[in-house]
C-alpha cells in the first residue's frame, strides 16, 4: 500500500482518502499544491500533508559524493479551508525533463527489479551527477520562488522568510543572491539534519514557526528542487497560530497511535536449521511460506531482498 494508507491506519478513526505524491525533494511542495487544489475545489476541508524520507537506507557509505549529504526525517502541516484572508497565495511548479537521470536509483523498481546482480553492482544506492544538479538548482530555485511570489502579487522584499529545500548551503546562498536578499531572510537548518529530501521543507517550516521566525500575518515562501528535475514554490500568508493548536483538544493523540506490522516478529520462532540452510544458499529468493508462520500466504508471493 501507499505510505499514506499506512499512516492513516496508524492514526485510525478516519475513512479519509489517502495517497502518496512523489516528486523527490520537491515532493512536499507538490503535495502542498495538491492539498490546496482539493481544498479550493471543495473536495476537502482539511488535508494532512506529510513529507517523510528514510534516505539512509539507500546510501553507499563508500561514496563520499552522496553518503555525507543525506538524512532521515519527517514533517507535516494541515491545510484547511477558511474564509479568512491569507493562506496559500501563489504556486509555481516545473519539471525539466533533461534532468530525469541526474539523481536516481538505477534499480529496485518496476523498470529494473532488484536481483542478485543489481545488488552486487550497488544499483540500489542513490546516484547523483553533482555538478549538473548544482547548476540546475542555482539556476532554477530563485526564478521558481520569484514566479510564486509574483503570482501572489508580491515582490521578494514583501516576504518575511524564504524556506528553501536544505540541499546545500551554496545553493541557498545562490537563492538569496538571485532574489537580491540577505541570507538572514533564508531559513537554514541544513547543518543539523543534512538533506532530508521531501521532509526538509516541513521540518524547516516547523522550526521557523516554533522559533518565532514566522508569525501570524507574515508572508512565507517555501521552495524546493529535486530529482527529475522538479522544482516548486508556494507563497503563503501565515494564518496559523501555534498556541491555538497546542491548547486545542487533539482528536488523535500521539500516545494513541500504534503502527500495526503485518507480522508480529516477536512471536516468530527462531529460524529453523532447514530454513537457515535455504537462506544461505539463496538469500534473495525465499518463499514466504517458508518464513512466516500463521496465516498462509498466496503461493506466488515471495520476498526479494
Amino acid at each position: 500500500p501507499s505510505t499514506a494508507a499506512l499512516v492513516k491506519e496508524a492514526i485510525g478513526n478516519t475513512r479519509a482518502a489517502a495517497m502518496d505524491v512523489a516528486a523527490a525533494c520537491s515532493g512536499f511542495v507538490y503535495a502542498f499544491s495538491t492539498a490546496q487544489a482539493y481544498v479550493t475545489s471543495g473536495l476537502a476541508k482539511h488535508v494532512l500533508v506529510i513529507g517523510a524520507e528514510l534516505l539512509t537506507r539507500f546510501l553507499d557509505y563508500t561514496d563520499r559524493s552522496t553518503c555525507i549529504l543525506f538524512g532521515d526525517g519527517a514533517g507535516a502541516v494541515v491545510v484547511s479551508a477558511s474564509t479568512e484572508p491569507g493562506g496559500s497565495l501563489g504556486i509555481e511548479l516545473t519539471t525539466e525533463p533533461q534532468g530525469a537521470y541526474m539523481i536516481w536509483l538505477p534499480a529496485g523498481g518496476a523498470k529494473s527489479p532488484p536481483s542478485r546482480e543489481t545488488i552486487a553492482r550497488g544499483e540500489h544506492y542513490i546516484r547523483m551527477e553533482g555538478r549538473e544538479t548544482y547548476r540546475f538548482a542555482t539556476r532554477t530555485l530563485a526564478s521558481t520562488a520569484l514566479e510564486s511570489v509574483r503570482k501572489a502579487g508580491l515582490e521578494p522584499d514583501d516576504v518575511s522568510l524564504f524556506i528553501p529545500h536544505q540541499a546545500n548551503i551554496r545553493i541557498i546562498e545562490a537563492v538569496a543572491k538571485g532574489l537580491n536578499l540577505p541570507m538572514d531572510r533564508m531559513f537554514v537548518n541544513l547543518d543539523r539534519y543534512g538533506n532530508t529530501s521531501a521532509a526538509s521543507v516541513p521540518i524547516a517550516l516547523a522550526e521557523a514557526v516554533n522559533s518565532g521566525r514566522v508569525a501570524v500575518g507574515d508572508n512565507v515562501c517555501i521552495v524546493a528542487f529535486g530529482a527529475g528535475f522538479t522544482s516548486g514554490a508556494a507563497t503563503i500568508q501565515w494564518t496559523a497560530d501555534p498556541s491555538r493548536g497546542i491548547a486545542g483538544d487533539a482528536s488523535v493523540r500521539a500516545s494513541d497511535v500504534h503502527v500495526r506490522l503485518p507480522i508480529d516478529w516477536d512471536s516468530v520462532d527462531p529460524i529453523p536449521a532447514a530454513l537457515a540452510e535455504l537462506m544461505a544458499r539463496d538469500p534473495l529468493h525465499i518463499p514466504l511460506d517458508d518464513v512466516v508462520p500463521g496465516e498462509p500466504e498466496p503461493a506466488h508471493r515471495e520476498v526479494h531482498a
